[in-house]
């Protein structure tokens, strides 16, 4: 079990940074995937994708995708992942879940059931990410304000794999985090059957 100081930096005082200083070097993403790749998936699947944007270059294929609140926030961060999946995240299951050797053909020509694994696993690993990065002491700041569409064009033109949700990565600045909004109670969010 964790100790109370661990459960804080996790989750009881970790906050949204929406504005960052300091860098986040390549060997800090290696780490971040390294922990967060180890998270639970459907069959393995492990769909996510993640592109790390820290170039200029990569800032500027991005901002015509965002939201007007998520610009400058967005521009300033250090990186911003892209959290995507893969829709062919399939074919790896010959290697990622090798006790069944027909994991593949479970997948294969059912983009519907496809699009759910996606969504709902690729989203799990996301959160993983954002649990590592806390962990490894970098804040983050998740987002949806942006359009999957151009974020798609600019990133996957292939389509291969497609846009979930951003997150940009840093060191939080501490003097403009917002305070804590309040959560619902055990009372309201569950039922206990």
């Amino acid at each position: 079990m964790l100790d109370a100081k661990s459960l804080d930096t996790l989750f009881r005082q970790a906050r949204t940074q929406n504005w960052f200083t300091g860098e986040v070097s390549e060997s800090q993403l290696r780490a971040l995937y390294d922990l967060l790749k180890m998270g639970p998936t459907t069959m393995n699947t492990q769909p996510a994708r993640f592109v790390f944007v820290r170039t200029k270059e990569g800032k500027d294929k991005l901002r015509p995708a965002l939201s007007p609140g998520n610009v400058d926030k967005t521009m300033a961060a250090p990186v911003t992942a892209i959290i995507a999946y893969d829709t062919r995240f399939y074919e790896f299951l010959p290697r990622t879940f090798p006790h069944d050797p027909n994991a593949k053909a479970v997948f294969e020509g059912k983009e519907e059931t496809n699009r759910i694994v996606c969504l709902r696993n690729g989203s799990l690993q996301g959160a993983y990410l954002i649990i590592a990065a806390r962990a490894l002491g970098i804040g983050t700041g998740p987002m949806s304000g942006f359009d999957n569409a151009k974020v798609d064009a600019a990133f996957f033109p292939d389509g291969r794999w497609r846009s979930n949700f951003l997150c940009n990565l840093g060191k939080g600045d501490p003097a403009k985090v917002f305070p804590r909004n309040p959560r619902l109670t055990f009372e309201e969010a569950c039922l206990l059957a």
